[in-house]
């Protein structure tokens, strides 16, 4: 058996192998079978994902409350038509059958037209007001625009996390196709020896111990590919539900996870790293708002202005669809109001006792997320180092076990070694490359989360935006 180079054996074994063994097991009559690359995966997950469409969801929320709160520094227009009946009223007078005296008369004739005691009137009524002065106004108008500051970094927190949970997932299903590739192809292998046995065995040149070794190894791997196939479902199962891909479709992961050739870490520093994150900036946000909340527990001792005028028509028919367009009469008045706190049961007081403790809770929450950020970094940059020289190490040891299982198989053919040698060498070959393939997978699953520290996701995920 010759060498082969690793990166080839495991290209053609994921392409020819393991799409092929999961799309046998998943597809159904009439599913169309899903290739998606490590960018397409991105993509999916921005556009239709769950979180990101959640993300988005709250960004649209706060800009509304921005329109909100502008809207009370504007003006406002009610209409209002009212019809009252009036059937009892201590001004209603009946008929006397006296005599006015004539000295009275004009008095009565200026009160003949006032509302007292109508039975039937009509109102319409349009009522502007107009804040003059209010020392909150500003403050929830900041308020309302930090909010929405505040939800746009959430999103771009929310779309790091998703990149991270793909780049993770598609890794962790790459590796689980390439083990189970890796353990369908020491099946074959052991299945090809016992072939071999059997033959010696019909030559006279094997004994049959030889044989029932070749034969426990076999079995002894099929629970080791049944497991391999398993994992690789269970992984492409989480795949899917990240990129929204029905559960039935068969899935085909078409970047492939190449060994990293150098691990160069973002150009970041411990303070850069704190500063940029979506997540400390949404904080900073949140401390602005708490410092509004103080600022209008105190405007609740200043006095405010409001501007209000009403124009009005009135009309008092005798009967209650007597309406014309003569007899309405105008009510037309302006105002303006100043409101002075005087005392409202000690309450001023603890809320802005309680304002000012909210404005040092979401501080000290800060100075926690910009440590737990820095601590984060450094975390990720040593976990993707320590992954990059794993990979290294890897590799030099599935170029060790594939040379012994090169040499023992020769040795096997020539009669130096035994079937134990050979299914020794195998597993060791095997071993080796299912850590390799491992350490691979890790670097990658490090390496995005270097970029999840950062609060980075990549341009394939903010075109989803």
């Amino acid at each position: 058996m010759t060498t082969r180079p690793l990166i080839l054996r495991l290209a053609v074994l994921a392409i020819a192998i393991a799409p092929t063994a999961r799309g046998s097991a998943q597809a159904g009559p009439g599913t169309d079978t899903v290739r998606i690359s490590l960018d397409d995966a991105l993509r999916r997950a921005g556009t239709i994902g769950e979180e990101a469409r959640i993300a988005r969801a709250n960004v649209g929320i706060a800009g509304t409350q921005v329109k909100a709160a502008r809207s009370a520094a504007l003006p406002s227009l009610d209409g209002s038509f009212t019809y009252l009946r009036t059937y009892a009223s201590p001004f209603q007078t009946k008929p006397s059958s006296e005599p006015v005296d004539s000295s009275l008369a004009p008095l009565a004739k200026m009160f003949a037209n006032l509302p007292f005691g109508r039975v039937n009137q009509y109102t319409a009524n349009l009522t502007a007001t107009q804040t003059i002065y209010s020392p909150r106004l500003g403050s929830a108008l900041r308020i309302a625009n930090h909010f929405e500051g505040a939800s746009q970094m959430t999103l771009r927190e929310q779309l790091a996390e998703t990149e991270y949970q793909v780049r993770a997932a598609y890794a962790r299903a790459q590796l689980a196709a390439e083990l189970e590739a890796s353990a369908r192809e020491a099946v074959e292998q052991a299945q090809r020896f016992l072939d071999q046995e059997k033959l010696r065995v019909q030559a006279g040149t094997s004994s049959d111990l030889d044989l029932l070794r070749a034969e426990v190894a076999l079995e002894n791997l099929k629970p080791q590919l049944v497991d391999a196939q398993n994992a690789a479902a269970i992984a492409s199962l989480d795949m899917k539900r990240l990129v929204n891909v029905p559960a039935a479709a068969p899935i085909v992961l078409t970047t492939h996870l190449d060994p990293p050739r150098a691990a160069s870490a973002p150009a970041a520093n411990l303070g850069t790293a704190a500063d940029d994150r979506p997540a400390v900036k949404a904080e900073e946000q949140q401390v602005n708002i708490a410092k509004e909340l103080v600022k209008q527990a105190i405007a609740a001792y200043i006095p405010g202005l409001d501007f209000r005028m009403s124009f009005g028509r009135l009309m008092y028919p005798l009967a209650v669809w007597g309406l014309n367009g003569r007899d309405w009469l105008t009510d037309w008045n302006a105002s303006l109001t100043v409101k002075v706190p005087i005392f409202n049961g000690f309450k001023r007081g603890a809320d802005l006792t309680q304002a000012r403790l909210g404005l040092e809770q979401e501080q000290l929450r800060l100075a926690q997320l910009r440590e737990s950020v820095q601590m984060q970094y450094e975390q990720a940059r040593g976990e993707r180092a320590r992954a990059a020289a794993s990979v290294d190490a890897r590799q030099r040891t599935v170029d060790q076990a594939q040379k012994v299982y090169d040499l023992t198989v020769l040795r096997y053919d020539q009669g130096l070694a035994t079937h134990l040698d050979v299914s020794d060498a195998r597993l060791g070959l095997l071993t080796a490359r299912s850590n390799f393939a491992q350490a691979v997978a890790q670097y990658y699953i490090a390496d995005a989360g270097l970029q999840r520290a950062l609060g980075i996701s990549s341009a394939a995920l903010n075109q989803a935006r």
